[in-house]
């Protein structure tokens, strides 16, 4: 299944449809580590299947989902049975600034049962089964089709994630004004992550007092202000680190850091290796 592997990075070939890539995957191979910069969901037809991400396990039964975001490290043993691998490249959804939100916010992987989200899991089973009816048909517009597909189960994810995984202890009125309110917040810093942003100022341009936007924060995100601005920088060193021929230091600079030992010493709290390590795991 992965062609191009370069140290643990995979690029993805697109064989049938520019910007997706669908497998029926029936292999007993083992995926080694690896990343890549397109989102992926993988659900089992036939039997389960285990995915192993750097915070967790995942074992999928059949009809389970998981949703893995890009840039994520992911390895599969070897296991029978059949199950759907889909891969995305959202690049071109960036300017959508909902989209962009949603991908923002969701967390590195993402399991979805009929037990964990039952009001959308029926749905997005089905999508899954249209986007691979779809992809693999002879019909004009293939790709728009796929992308609607793609766009509605990334809108009903985000939903039942900012909702129901991030609620407030507000009225329902307000807990639809602060989801919406802090997932343009997250936006705001994922796209100026890379600049001198502070609390305070962050705080003022939510509308919000320091102390009420820090818990308000922490209970959508799960983290405190300053750590997720450091993992979004981080997110953002990680594409730098991949080009040798920008150096270390240049890389903690342009990712925000004020200093080289600030970065090594964050990069190496988030990541559990130092920037140096990462690039040369990523190297042919």
């Amino acid at each position: 299944m992965i062609e191009v592997l370069n140290g643990i990075r995979e690029t993805v070939v697109y064989k049938k449809i520019e910007s997706f890539m669908l497998f029926d995957n029936t292999d007993y191979e083992a995926y080694p580590d690896h990343w890549h910069t397109q989102i992926e969901i993988v659900m089992p037809l036939e039997d389960s299947y285990q995915v192993s991400c750097p915070d967790s396990g995942y074992t999928l039964k059949e009809g389970d989902l998981l949703f893995i975001n890009s840039g994520v490290i992911h390895s599969m043993p070897a296991m029978r049975g059949e199950r759907l691998i889909f891969q995305a490249d959202f690049s071109l959804l960036h300017n959508v600034a909902d989209v962009e939100s949603i991908l923002t916010n969701l967390p590195s992987a993402l399991l979805i049962t009929p037990d964990s989200a039952p009001s959308i899991h029926e749905r997005l089973k089905a999508l899954m089964l249209d986007i691979y009816t779809e992809y693999f048909s002879d019909s004009i517009l293939i790709s728009a089709s796929i992308y609607s597909k793609l766009i509605e189960m990334l809108v009903m994810i985000g939903r039942e994630w900012a909702v129901n995984g991030r609620a407030f202890d507000v009225t329902r009125t307000k807990q639809k004004e602060y989801t919406e309110k802090f997932m343009a917040v997250c936006s705001y810093i994922h796209e100026h992550c890379t600049e001198d942003l502070c609390l305070d100022n962050v705080a003022d341009l939510a509308g919000f007092s320091k102390y009420h936007f820090t818990r308000l924060f922490k209970r959508f995100t799960g983290i405190s202000f300053y750590k997720y601005l450091n993992k979004k920088r981080i997110e953002h060193a990680e594409m730098l680190l991949v080009d040798p021929e920008i150096s270390i230091t240049e890389v903690a600079l342009q990712s925000g850091f004020s200093s080289l030992s600030a970065f090594i010493r964050m990069f190496k709290l988030i990541k559990n290796c130092t920037p140096t390590e990462f690039r040369n795991m990523h190297e042919d």
